[in-house]
């Protein structure tokens, strides 16, 4: 399981490098070409060809004075090769942090975890500085981020 909860990070970690250096061809390999993408304003969007389209729009100058971070706040295998991933998301700009609470599916094939079922959500009370993912408990969620 850590080696998948290791490669997990490491998608996490390409779409925050993507986003930060505006790279649409580093974000889109990282997809099942039969994907589902929800922005964080609820646009919907269904396959990879409809997911490029929207990423070569907004991506290239999308980051401009602004940067943001990705980090794994817990992981739920469905099954071995489905995963449902939760991040954290903080993007940072001039006007201060804006934090958001993505749920991310991604099935493992050939090898590779890819994202297949993606939902962006805005997580405005959310603590931009709260600890979140120990990787030391069963489930990879943190004690620090249960609810009461």
């Amino acid at each position: 399981m850590t080696t998948d909860i290791d490669a997990i990070k490491q998608v996490i970690a390409t779409v925050e490098h993507s986003q930060n250096t505006e790279n649409p061809d580093e974000f889109l390999a990282l997809f099942r070409p039969d994907a589902i993408w929800t922005t964080g304003h609820g646009k919907r969007l269904f396959g990879l060809d409809e997911i490029s389209a929207f990423t070569r729009q907004v991506l290239p100058g999308g980051m401009k004075d602004a940067s943001v971070t990705f980090e794994l706040e817990h992981v739920l295998f469905i099954r071995p090769d489905v995963a449902a991933v939760k991040v954290r998301q903080i993007y940072r700009t001039a006007e201060g942090p804006d934090v958001g609470t993505p749920l991310w599916v991604l099935a493992k094939e050939d090898g590779r975890w890819l994202l297949t079922a993606c939902q962006n959500t805005a997580a405005p009370s959310d603590e931009p500085t709260r600890p979140i993912f120990d990787p030391r408990t069963t489930t990879g969620h943190s004690t620090l981020t249960q609810e009461a």
